[in-house]
């Protein structure tokens, strides 16, 4: 053996115990695909191009959007549906500042989310000397969501990421914020190691059990009403304990009020549901359960006219127990999740429980009869140009046609009358602008609903609504996804309508361009584009639609005058008193 060959040998036999190594960018995906968490929502560019496209190399689902909003709209509702945060991906400063407004919307909606953004260098930030989209966003972020991290070292990415999991998902769930400066993901390190720093996060949203005296004192409370309601809102459909909570309702026999999201939880045609008796119900109760609801502006804070004069006790459920007398005193807290405290309610009926005095029930089921039957012309007329009455009248029995298709629903007049118009019959099977009334989530909701269910989509838009977010049709197009748009185009924010008081070339500030074809916007893209001008030509192009799964965007004619101002919520519209007499 020559010395050569031995040097040889000792050369490969040191290169064989060379170890293994990983990066930051690998243990980012490891980390998340230990988690299940496999679909990411964002915009690719500095300083996360690359990670885009590993991940999607190691079989992460990544759909890239043409604004990092909606994608955080996205993630925020897939949250909403899968109990699992959603993952937003943006890159630093502009594009975190993006996706901000998005995490803010989760973080109010209680929808669990988590935005990830790469930053720039901590030392040059600190010292303010100008890096690439130089900013704190760790500061910028902390104000706006439940919960904010901040990841310097490959071997922190594990645990940062399950802090991250579990601030989103348990308890109140919510945004989280995630920051990973950009040398973080070229850092490197022992892939061994690696694998040792990642942690699975187990029963992150643990139950929250109930006090037996509360769920005594609620149902004692419930039990002596006269006139008592139930009020669902979305963290009782959040919750996903459908069978309990209908167990729960019609065990109990009392009426049912559901918010827009909590919709189909029961079908809206079931006899409790008191959705079309929805003012009568608000003012005459003496006894409300509040299940996954809060008194906010949504329910006029739980006093007030809308209320009524008549004296009420509050049951509710909620996993926050500082939620409880935020707005009106709460004569039963009940603090738990939702669905532990639905089904300690349910075992603590027991066998039998007393229906609730005939009187009340044949009230409000007269009342409710009453105005289905007054809305029913309105909702068969076929005007042309259409109303919005008739417009919705055709979609309700779309979607009753359609009972799994997910109705994404936003815009002013557009929201405000279809949530009262458009029965659903399944739950989560409704989505909407939420809690703060957000318009441009339209089109990421669309997206997300589709990803995450497979389910077809129909979007139900105001055209104002739809100019926030419209670009993403590209991104429904391109991934070849099953949703059909409906634009209600009247020309105008709340209606075409209005002239500019000094008149001269400029509009109106509420008016858009006269004739706008939105249809023609998808076409660019290969989807399918329809004018619709009579109640006749929606149904038929909404059916085909949804027939064919292919984009579409139809473009409805409504009335310029159709419409008021602001929907059903104008009174929230401050006016002048200058001038008055």
């Amino acid at each position: 053996m020559t010395q050569a060959t031995t040097l040889k040998e000792q050369a490969a036999g040191k290169a064989d115990e060379t170890p293994e190594l990983t990066d930051g960018f690998h243990l980012v995906i490891d980390a998340l695909k230990l988690n299940g968490l496999t679909t990411v929502y964002g915009v690719p560019g500095i300083p996360i191009t690359d990670f885009g496209r590993m991940a999607q190399a190691a079989g992460i689902r990544v759909l890239s959007f043409r604004h990092e909003q909606n994608a955080g709209y996205a993630a925020a509702i897939a949250g909403f549906l899968t109990k699992k945060p959603g993952i937003c991906l943006t890159v630093s400063a502009p594009g975190f500042l993006n996706g901000l407004t998005a995490l803010a919307h989760a973080t109010t909606n209680c929808f669990p989310m988590i935005l990830i953004s790469g930053s720039s260098e901590r030392e040059i930030v600190d010292l303010q000397q100008g890096d690439y989209e130089e900013m704190d966003q760790l500061a910028v972020a902390k104000p706006l969501c439940k919960a904010a991290f901040r990841v310097l070292h490959a071997a922190d990415i594990g645990i940062g990421l399950a802090r991250a999991i579990r601030a989103a998902v348990s308890g109140r769930p919510g945004g989280v914020y995630l920051d990973l400066p950009a040398k973080l993901f070229g850092q490197v390190m022992n892939a061994e190691a690696g694998r040792k720093s990642l942690v699975k996060v187990i029963d992150a949203a643990p139950a929250q059990i109930p006090a037996p005296s509360a769920i005594k004192r609620a149902l004692d409370i419930l039990k002596s009403a006269k006139r008592p309601l139930i009020i669902l809102g979305k963290g009782a459909a959040y919750a996903q304990a459908d069978d309990a909570i209908r167990t729960l309702v019609e065990k109990s026999g009392v009426p049912f009020l559901p918010m827009s999201m909590a919709k189909g939880l029961l079908p809206d045609t079931h006899p409790q549901c008191a959705g079309a008796a929805r003012s009568t119900v608000l003012r005459d109760a003496d006894v409300v359960m509040l299940i996954g609801a809060r008194l906010n502006w949504l329910l006029s804070h739980g006093k007030g006219k809308t209320w009524g004069e008549a004296a009420k006790q509050f049951i509710h459920i909620d996993i926050e127990p500082r939620e409880m007398d935020s707005n009106v005193e709460i004569a039963a807290p009940v603090v738990g999740d939702i669905g532990s405290c639905v089904a300690a309610l349910v075992e603590g009926m027991g066998g039998t429980w007393p229906a609730p005095p005939a009187d009340w029930t044949n009230a409000v089921k007269a009342k409710r009869e009453e105005n289905v039957a007054k809305m029913a012309p309105r909702l068969m007329n076929n005007n042309s140009p259409m109303d919005y009455h008739g417009a919705l009248g055709v979609l309700r029995t779309v979607v009753k046609e359609h009972p799994d298709a997910i109705l994404v629903n936003e815009g002013a007049n557009t929201l405000d009358l279809a949530r009262g118009v458009i029965d659903m019959y399944k739950p989560r099977r409704r989505l909407d602008v939420g809690t703060w009334g957000v318009m441009g989530v339209g089109m990421g909701q669309a997206i997300a609903a589709a990803v995450e269910t497979g389910k077809p989509v129909l979007a139900v838009e105001g055209d104002s609504a739809f100019g926030f977010c419209g670009m993403e049709v590209e991104t429904i197009c391109r991934y070849h996804l099953p949703v059909c748009i409906v634009v209600f185009n009247n020309d105008g924010i709340y209606r075409g309508t209005d002239v500019n008081p000094l008149g001269g070339s400029d509009p109106a500030t509420t008016v858009f361009v006269k004739g706008a074809r939105y249809d023609k916007i998808i076409e660019a893209f290969g989807g399918v584009g329809v004018q619709a001008q009579t109640p006749d030509e929606l149904r038929r192009a909404v059916g085909a639609a949804l027939a064919s799964g292919r984009p579409t965007l139809i473009n409805a004619v409504i009335d310029p005058a159709a419409g008021s101002e602001s929907g059903r919520i104008g009174n929230l519209n401050p006016k002048s008193a200058l001038g008055k007499k």
